[in-house]
Parts: structure tokens; C-alpha cells; sequence
């Protein structure tokens, strides 16, 4: 049984837009994330060296 088309059907444009922005948004917030935990961590590391000191 397939299912009946609609806006998420997987084939229409709209489903494939729906998803590649989807994805594309996942990279992005992923990446910022990322970017913002090791410049946390940098600075975390760099507050324990002042203390040690």
C-alpha cells in the first residue's frame, strides 16, 4: 500500500525541499555546536591554567 500523495509523500518537490533544509539546518546547527563547545572548552582550559598559577 502506498501511501496516498500528499505535501511528504517523499516524491513531491516540496518533501525534498522539506528535507534537504532540514539537513542543511542540521550541518549548520551541528557545526555551530561544535565551534561553541570547543571555544568553551578553550576558555574553560585557559581559566584552570590562570588559577594553577
Amino acid at each position: 500500500m502506498a501511501p496516498p500523495p500528499g505535501p511528504y509523500s517523499g516524491a513531491s518537490t516540496l518533501a525534498l525541499v522539506a528535507r534537504a533544509s532540514a539537513f542543511s539546518f542540521g550541518v549548520v546547527y551541528g557545526s555551530i555546536k561544535l565551534k561553541y563547545l570547543k571555544a568553551k572548552a578553550k576558555s574553560h582550559k585557559k581559566a584552570q591554567e590562570k588559577a594553577h598559577h
